[in-house]
């Protein structure tokens, strides 16, 4: 999804919507084409792990976070609070 001109990822873990930045800050990996395991994706191009929920660093070779969002249902929508 694009929203604000910026790529985000939204993730359902257990009925629960989690949104973070759809693109690892170490060579642009699409995070929403990762592998979930449990409430980290894995970036499908180098291996770099996130914490789905807070967009944390967890392994490298990214250096850093991920920008999380908030995320709300309203309905059917799944509505991403973009700053």
């Amino acid at each position: 999804m694009e929203a604000a001109g910026q790529r985000i990822a939204i993730f359902n873990l257990g009925g629960k919507y989690w949104a973070i930045e759809d693109k690892c800050p170490h060579r642009g990996g699409p995070l929403s084409e990762g592998m979930l395991a449990e409430d980290e994706v894995i970036c499908p191009w180098h291996g770099s792990r996130f914490n789905v929920k807070t967009g944390a660093i967890l392994t490298p070779p990214a250096q850093r976070n991920v920008k999380s969002f908030p995320v709300r249902i309203v309905g059917t929508d799944v509505q991403v609070e973009i700053e």
